[in-house]
């Protein structure tokens, strides 16, 4: 301990001040502010992001000053239901990784089951390792990851590619990080039946779902990256739709909003098409109602 406090107090203050300069060099505060920015509450989600990043950074500032830093393990899970933000966030990390040298690229790859199992035998190997090779240096995303391992056929060759993965996890940690998502309790299945697994990820993060009224949040934002607006009686009618829809099979958050968005301004669009002759103004252009809200089959329920 006494050496410690010693090595502490032959710092240089310039030292201490370039490295302040590092951390500003980062940009990782931009990075959290952007992710804040693009996803509506989520907090638990954005905390432990926050909580990863200032891991890295101070291991960063730590090794800088020549203390020892263990290798960070950087492997995850994000569990969740479709919709929630685990892509965009994915995409956060990869900047942030890269930012602080712990992405030689900063790249991320998204993938499913079928870009990584073969069909037949000899086929699954070198399919995987393609997908590798080309996540090497970034983030490798396997989405609905469950979906690889099939113990009840015994002709899949989904464990063939686990153990390619287990091995890459494991001996290249330094060059790829893997962030292996899904539903929560398929997921928790999984690595029940693939310790391996389990045991490689560090950091487990749940994406809760989205109460309506942040849906409804979300669905004007959208709506105003494409220069549309609600009528106050057309986002009343919206979240009546919102509260409907979350009660029915295949629900899936932010997509699912999306979704509705799309076939109102379709509606609205039909709906000024048959006005013939009548000269449209800037307001009906850019303007849902709630009449192309309600004509949704939802309300017929």
């Amino acid at each position: 301990m006494e050496s410690l406090k010693t090595n502490i107090q032959h710092l240089s203050v310039e030292k201490s001040l370039n490295l302040k300069q590092v951390y500003l060099d980062t940009q990782i505060k931009t990075i959290i502010d952007i992710l804040n920015q693009e996803l509506v509450g989520l907090l638990p989600v954005k905390t432990r992001i926050q909580e990863i990043a200032a891991l890295l950074v101070i291991d960063k500032l730590r090794e800088n000053l020549g203390f020892t830093t263990g290798n960070p393990g950087l492997h995850m899970s994000f569990t969740g239901s479709p919709g929630t933000g685990k892509t965009t966030v994915a995409t956060r990390m990869a900047d942030i990784l890269f930012k602080l040298g712990y992405s030689k690229k900063g790249h991320l790859l998204t993938v499913t089951r079928d870009d990584l199992v073969g069909q037949f035998i000899g086929h699954t190997a070198p399919k995987t390792k393609e997908v590798l090779k080309k996540a090497m240096g970034g983030i490798l995303f396997i989405d609905e990851a469950y979906y690889l391992y099939k113990p009840d056929n015994e002709r899949d060759y989904g464990a063939e590619a686990i153990e390619i993965l287990l091995q890459v996890m494991e001996n290249q940690r330094d060059s790829l990080v893997v962030i292996l998502a899904g539903y929560k309790d398929r997921m928790e299945q999984f690595y029940a039946s693939n310790p391996g697994l389990s045991s490689r990820i560090a950091n487990h993060v749940d994406f809760p779902d989205y109460s309506s009224e942040e849906l409804l949040i979300i669905a004007k934002m959208m709506l105003e990256e494409q220069q549309y607006q609600f009528t106050q009686s057309a986002e009343i009618a919206f979240l009546d739709y919102i509260k409907k829809r979350r009660s029915l099979p295949l629900f899936a958050n932010a997509r699912s909003v999306r979704n509705a968005l799309d076939r109102a301004r379709m509606r609205q669009a039909n709906r000024n098409f048959e006005t013939g002759g009548r000269i449209l103004t800037k307001a009906d252009l850019v303007t849902i109602t709630d009449e192309d809200i309600r004509q949704s089959s939802i309300f017929k329920y």
